[in-house]
């Protein structure tokens, strides 16, 4: 019997590509506890910037934008689709394809890219396509 084989993922919408390139925008912005932008963020502030900028609200916690959107499979996680992380959830990144995201990591750090290996890999929580 053939194993099932994982659809691809799904183009990145218009939006999602769009506050893709507004949170890279960000890389080197310090990390602030409760920092929206546009000169300090925090994981959940930097979402929401850049997604707002890129025309879509969203709620300001971590806790409530998990709440939104739909559903996404490890397998079929697009550019654009945010990757929530530990119990909670409490912790948020945009995904940007080959296993990259960009996030504001946490207080003395700066937002950045990296790669969802290792501890990430291991601790996600949940991935939910909003654009």
């Amino acid at each position: 019997m053939a194993e099932a084989v994982a659809a691809p993922a799904a183009p990145a919408s218009t939006v999602a590509r769009n506050a893709v390139e507004h949170a890279l925008d960000q890389v080197g912005k310090p990390y602030r506890y409760g920092g929206g932008g546009p000169d300090s963020f925090d994981c959940s502030g930097l979402v929401k910037w850049a997604y707002g900028k890129a025309g879509r609200s969203l709620p300001r916690t971590t806790y409530d934008q998990y709440r939104q959107g739909t559903p996404v499979s490890r397998a079929n996680a697009a550019r654009g689709d945010l990757v929530f992380f530990y119990s909670g959830p409490s912790h948020v990144g945009i995904h940007l394809g080959d296993g990259r995201m960009v996030h504001a990591p946490s207080s003395g750090k700066t937002v950045q890219v990296v790669r969802l290996a290792g501890h990430y890999a291991d601790n996600i929580a949940g991935i939910r396509r909003v654009g």
